[in-house]
């Protein structure tokens, strides 16, 4: 699996102010595997140590977190030498060990010269508990997502096709009409696949998307396990019974999260820390309402808002989506698949570090999402699951607010015209924070 993170992770070592470094992302993203692999290529030496497995370093690092201690004790253990300049410690599921969190502080501040990554899959979880001691200031952070489109794309070997698609994004010139089909074949396999590397690796192995969805059944019993296991007693009903509503809300044609979805009476008192418990853990991706204006962080509806899942592949089977149904675009509902392509859109976003919020006016106009640019120009974002893209809403947000252009997301090829930038589903990725400035 070649994954965009590896070039962060190079950068990382090749600083000089180096500080510990600590992974986020949820469950079967491909944290250990891009960190093992991080090490094979970069390193002569990995120490490796899960803290869910390995009882003995737990017990050491409980006694004392100074480096020389830790180091001393590794270097026993695993009956190797730690090089400082060649050999990568990793502390995998650290949040098992707060002991083992608070280490790296000491590694920033005594130790620096040493290269050390921590990772856990619930670790947003745990360091937003209350009594969670933290480095602050102290370790560098990186979330790991689900593989993007373009990601996918490179791994399926369609790398010409992504230079294709990253030029024709650039120039607003179509993409040849057989490409352009191409490229929306794959996009309508990655809607039914999502980017769970598992489940990708299956789909190139088989070549069979029946075969390799059943293991996105796996995935989404080990976030319930997880939500079993990691949560309070009394929460975790909570937490499932929202995490299975997802494909409710966004069914709806207002995907406003409501919480009497949820269970008859539902209030945000009841299962509001169940939906930042799974915002946290990197399953679900939370979309705010806000206002227009800079910044839009300053302007956000934090009681409104929409709940997406981490993966539209996730999403596809918790929904129990025929696959047939993606296949055949003609036979489905509009609004049904549209629910697929706004979480397919939310997720592309989020893995480009955008922040997600939504506007909606007294008058039911909607835009799907807007973005702010790295100069602060607040560009509309309008998501279209076919070539239909007539839209009162876009034209209304046009007309009030005359942004410098607007964003149209469907499934036409590229274009600019009447101060709208056409954008193919499966060009999202393209979207980055650097270039929504254009001149």
């Amino acid at each position: 699996m070649q994954r965009k993170a590896m070039n962060d992770l190079i950068s990382w070592k090749n600083k000089k102010n180096r500080k510990p470094l600590l992974l986020y992302g949820a469950r079967q993203v491909g944290k250990t595997y891009l960190v093992k692999k991080f090490a094979e290529e970069q390193f002569k030496d990995i120490i490796y140590v899960n803290f869910e497995t390995n009882n003995i370093v737990d017990k050491i690092i409980n006694e004392n977190i100074s480096p020389k201690y830790i180091i001393n004790n590794l270097e026993i253990i695993f009956n190797k030498k730690i090089d400082k300049n060649t050999t990568l410690i990793f502390f995998d599921e650290i949040q098992k060990n707060t002991r083992a969190l608070t280490s790296l502080k000491y590694f920033c501040e005594e130790a620096p010269e040493y290269y050390i990554i921590g990772a856990g899959s619930l670790l947003g979880v745990h360091i937003n508990k209350k009594d969670f001691s933290f480095p602050v200031g102290k370790v560098e952070f990186l979330t790991i997502y689900p593989l993007s489109f373009d990601e996918f794309l490179i791994n399926t070997k369609n790398d010409l096709l992504l230079e294709k698609i990253n030029e024709c994004y650039e120039t607003n010139e179509q993409i040849p009409s057989l490409l352009h089909k191409e490229a929306l074949d794959l996009y309508y396999n990655y809607l039914a696949i999502g980017g769970m590397p598992e489940v990708v690796n299956e789909f190139i192995n088989s070549n069979s998307l029946i075969t390799a969805i059943d293991y996105q059944s796996s995935i989404i019993e080990s976030y319930k396990n997880d939500i079993t296991k990691y949560s309070e007693t009394t929460d975790a009903p909570k937490i499932i019974a929202t995490f299975d509503s997802i494909p409710v809300q966004l069914a709806k044609e207002n995907k406003k999260f409501q919480y009497k979805l949820v269970q008859k009476g539902g209030t945000s008192s009841i299962f509001g820390d169940s939906i930042n418990w799974l915002v946290n853990a990197g399953v679900a991706n939370k979309c705010l309402k806000t206002k227009i204006g800079v910044p839009l962080k300053m302007h956000e509806e934090l009681d409104a808002f929409k709940l997406y899942m981490n993966d539209v592949g996730l999403l596809t089977n918790l929904s129990e989506f025929p696959i047939y149904l993606i296949k055949n675009r003609e036979a489905v509902n509009e609004l049904m698949i549209g629910m697929l392509t706004e979480n397919y859109v939310a997720c592309s976003l989020k893995y480009n570090d955008l922040n997600l919020n939504y506007w909606k006016n007294d008058f039911n106009s909607e835009i799907d999402f807007v973005l702010q640019s790295e100069k602060g120009l607040i560009i509309p974002v309008e998501v279209k699951s076919n070539i239909h893209t007539k839209s009162r809403s876009l034209n209304n947000y046009m007309e009030e607010y005359k942004p410098k252009y607007g964003i149209r997301i469907s499934s036409k090829n590229f274009g600019f015209k009447n101060n709208i930038k056409s954008v193919p589903l499966y060009a999202v990725f393209c979207i980055t924070k650097n270039n929504l400035d254009i001149d």
